[in-house]
């Protein structure tokens, strides 16, 4: 005993001491909980950014289901036990609100995390930040190949399959079934549509063969038409179109074609490919449009009685109402939050942001509820490629006919 230690202090240690030694391990393995900002014993803060105004507004229905979701999840007593608590916030599609969204996540609001984050320019304006700040975005609703670079920016994930990997898959069915073909492009003028541009006009080259793209155009996110880029193409003698568009201005360009009665071989790009996008031009517009698909579509007899499917309407059905059944986005959003609380699942106990990094690139194998059969996430450690294995498919003007074998690069 310590002389400056009374019997009555030494009698409280020892005690101390021995009930501890004696407790149950569940009792020593709670005290072993880690915790990063973000992160508690009742609760995980998560963050997001998408337009919920602006031209991009269209997509606002991501974070929605987002909200929907984690409610449902809380009224069952949340992922381990904890609730959590999502931000989904406005950035309108513009990188300067983005940082400002971004940074209040971060340094206001202190989430754990952040997912599903929407677009090439705004996630490029905060990519440097979040990691730096150790911060995980994951999941991301882009494909731009610049998220896969675990070496550089570890902490930074992409959703979709990656815009490279889709434009050479495009461009391959090009050579396949047109051989000689004449190609009008109309892209994205930012790193979303020149993402797309390069590698499929690489494979061109690679080929050998005569098709050759003849004329491009460009437009900006902000403009409220692309009809001219349209009549443009229409006019150069293309028989082939590479439509690397979004939202709104694949809505416009799918319309304007058939009123201009050009029927070229259609290529969209698959993040464009959604039903409400589609319905927004007509369907019987999209009639014979190729792009690649790799998920499920909701309001399609095919898949009225998928067990995922099913789920989704549920949810719809309660908490989102106004979301129309047919939102393809809004499904995407279901796949997507179903996949980040499957990553904080993984973490158990251990929400540090670190080993939410580590649970989302360990990732490979999990088959999101929105994704076709066949088709898995095949993050790894090294090699951040959200997906490997993709399907050509042609709009027949009320669904997809997807090919019987996927390409898997």
């Amino acid at each position: 005993m310590n002389k400056k230690q009374t019997r009555r202090e030494f009698g409280a240690t020892a005690l101390a001491t021995a009930f501890a030694s004696t407790m149950p391990a569940p009792f020593v393995w709670a005290a072993e909980k880690k915790y990063d900002p973000g992160a508690s014993d009742t609760e995980i803060k998560i963050g997001q950014t998408v337009p919920h105004s602006g031209p991009g507004s269209l997509y606002g229905v991501l974070g929605r289901v987002g909200e929907a979701y984690f409610q449902m999840l809380n009224e069952k007593g949340g992922i381990n036990g904890r609730k959590v608590k999502f931000f989904t916030m406005d950035d309108a599609y513009s990188a300067p609100k983005c940082v400002e969204a971004t940074r209040r996540l971060v340094e206001q609001e202190e989430v754990l995390a952040l997912y599903g984050s929407l677009g090439t320019a705004p996630q490029t304006a905060v990519h440097k930040y979040l990691n730096s700040k150790g911060v995980p975005q994951l999941l991301l609703n882009t494909g731009a190949s610049k998220w896969n670079d675990p070496k550089n920016f570890k902490w930074t994930m992409a959703g979709l399959p990656l815009y490279p990997t889709e434009a050479r898959i495009l461009a391959r069915h090009v050579v396949s079934v047109k051989p000689n073909a004449k190609i009008g492009i109309l892209y994205q003028n930012d790193d979303f549509g020149r993402d797309f541009l390069g590698p499929f006009k690489k494979v061109l080259a690679d080929a050998g063969g005569t098709a050759k793209v003849i004329m491009e155009q460009t437009y900006d996110l902000t403009e409220p038409t692309i009809d001219s880029q349209i009549i443009n193409l229409s006019k150069s003698g293309a028989d082939a179109f590479y439509n690397i568009s979004t939202g709104k201005a694949s809505s416009q360009s799918i319309r304007k074609v058939a009123e201009l009665g050009w029927k070229p071989l259609h290529l969209l790009s698959a993040g464009s490919t959604g039903r409400s996008i589609l319905a927004a031009a007509g369907l019987e517009n999209a009639t014979g449009i190729v792009a690649i698909r790799y998920a499920k579509e909701v309001g399609v007899p095919r898949f009225e009685k998928d067990p995922d499917v099913m789920a989704f309407e549920e949810l719809r059905k309660k908490y989102l109402p106004n979301v129309d059944p047919d939102n393809t986005i809004a499904f995407a959003g279901y796949g997507q939050v179903a996949s980040m609380a499957e990553i904080l699942r993984r973490c158990g106990d251990e929400l540090t942001r670190a080993n939410v990094l580590k649970q989302a690139t360990m990732l490979a194998g999990f088959h999101s509820p929105y994704f076709l059969d066949g088709v898995n996430f095949s993050y790894t450690p090294e090699d951040y490629t959200p997906m490997k294995t993709l399907y050509i498919s042609i709009f027949n003007g009320k669904d997809w006919d997807i090919s019987d074998k996927p390409v898997t690069e």
